[in-house]
């Protein structure tokens, strides 16, 4: 990589930091959206919207969740709303596969501070952006990855290549990431790297981060490659077309 700046440090606590971007032109050949499809563009990182404690709780969801399978390469998801779950080389859908014995793995309380974790970056989405919280929806895929240093060992362990959320999923209009564990404490490699065309930028992750940003090609980005440790962080992405929303999991 060429020149490198640090977004945000994971010793610094963010209140808000923003950059704004020109919106690429990805938002034009769909349709608009009024109150919710990118007029502003650029990315946001807050310390400050989900405490450490919180994401210490919700890494435990996934880590319980995670438990039941895992990919045989070095990046594994959860995704609560499908219930797709990495085993092995494949995917299975966890609440078919593991049927009532689900209840055993999470609680009530799980999926409610989950609900109440998506519902507050939303609102700061909403909030940073200009945009009506009530105008976004939330979108698929939304999940928890656990990155290690372990080879790939299909196309779906590679996690690290250049991409744009947009191009990649359709349906995205706003993308975060609440990171819940700690670069250079809990894992090397695995920091988030926003590709611009003079620097990179790259956002340090700590338990308790919220990365979060336009979908478009204003923010091409890929994640280094984790060198030691375990990398947790869940991903949770926004439409502004009602026709790609999802409802938040329940515990059947």
């Amino acid at each position: 990589d060429a020149v490198t700046e640090v977004l945000a440090h994971r010793s610094d606590n963010l209140r808000d930091k923003f950059v704004e971007l020109p919106c690429s032109e990805d938002y034009g050949s769909a349709r608009r959206f009024a109150g919710c499809t990118p007029r502003k563009c650029g990315r946001g990182v807050t310390d400050a919207v989900i405490t450490r404690e919180e994401a210490e709780r919700i890494r435990r969801i996934a880590e319980r969740g995670l438990s039941l399978g895992g990919s045989d390469g070095g990046a594994s998801i959860l995704d609560l709303h499908s219930g797709a779950l990495s085993l092995g080389k494949h995917f299975v859908n966890l609440y078919r596969y593991f049927g009532d014995k689900i209840q055993e793995i999470f609680t009530e309380e799980d999926f409610a501070l989950y609900r109440d974790v998506r519902q507050r970056i939303q609102q700061r989405i909403a909030q940073v952006f200009g945009i009506s919280s009530s105008a976004m929806y939330l979108t698929k895929p939304t999940f928890f990855s656990r990155m290690n240093s372990t080879e790939a060992k299909t196309t779906h362990d590679e996690y690290w290549h250049p991409h744009v959320d947009k191009v990649t999923y359709g349906s995205f209009d706003y993308t975060s990431l609440l990171y819940l564990s700690d670069y250079s404490k809990d894992f090397g490699g695995g920091r988030f790297v926003f590709m611009d065309a003079d620097s990179n930028k790259t956002v340090e992750p700590r338990a308790g981060r919220v990365s979060f940003f336009t979908s478009g090609s204003e923010n091409l980005h890929r994640v280094e490659r984790v060198r030691w440790g375990t990398r947790f962080a869940v991903t949770i992405s926004f439409s502004c077309d009602p026709a790609h929303g999802i409802a938040d999991p329940l515990l059947a």
